[in-house]
């Protein structure tokens, strides 16, 4: 990876991801998808990681899949391409935790559904606009979240959520000053990675052995 698309930092055995795109407002693409995909990895074999914490470079968490990348062929392609990448952040065998930054929207806002824990920063919204461009919603994975009726909502219509309604409906844990977020989140995994034996990753397994069978190809 000569020109990282992501910075990991590794202390106290909690290791912080972040997305570092934030001219294209961290917007995935496959380059970035598949190095996602890479960092997991070699934390998942890491053993002095026990809990990672996801974030955005910038003022924006994640805007969803780099649509540039639709006009070398047509979005069914690019979505199917990333059927292995949402598995693998989906199954991830350490807790994860999503601190959102800012603005989660498309595929950003799956990035954060998919993880353990969702902490925003009051600036954060979530949504699902894709729909308005004729891409199709992630409904399966949402309702996993915010249960039915907010999820027919959201990949229906494409209405965002700001970081107090995505409180009011179970889709963070909790609303953060900016300042705080990224502290508060980390301070978290360290707490998971303190338990003692291999509580975080007996819990994360019984998650994932319970979870949906998403993202299967």
């Amino acid at each position: 990876m000569s020109e990282s698309l992501t910075i990991l930092d590794v202390a106290e055995g909690a290791a912080v991801l972040t997305l570092n795109r934030p001219a294209k407002r961290n917007a995935l693409s496959r380059v970035l998808r598949d190095e996602i995909v890479e960092r997991l990895d070699e934390l998942t074999k890491n053993s002095d990681v026990r809990a990672v914490v996801l974030t955005g470079a910038g003022p924006v968490f994640c805007a969803g899949f780099d649509r540039s990348e639709f006009a070398g062929g047509s979005m069914a392609e690019v979505f199917a391409d990333a059927i292995e990448y949402h598995r693998r952040v989906f199954t991830f065998p350490k807790p994860l935790i999503a601190a959102v930054n800012g603005p989660a929207l498309g595929g950003g806002c799956d990035l954060a559904a998919m993880c353990d824990f969702r902490l925003a920063a009051a600036s954060a919204a979530f949504g699902q606009p894709q729909v308005r461009f004729g891409a199709a919603a992630a409904y399966e994975l949402m309702r996993v979240v915010v249960g039915t009726g907010m999820a027919r909502e959201m990949c229906l219509t494409g209405r965002p959520v700001d970081a107090e309604e995505a409180l009011r409906i179970g889709l963070v844990n909790r609303v953060l000053g900016q300042d705080e977020l990224l502290e508060s989140a980390t301070a978290l995994a360290r707490d998971l990675a303190s338990l003692p034996e291999d509580i975080p990753e007996s819990a994360k397994r019984v998650f994932v052995a319970h979870q949906p069978r998403l993202f299967e190809s």
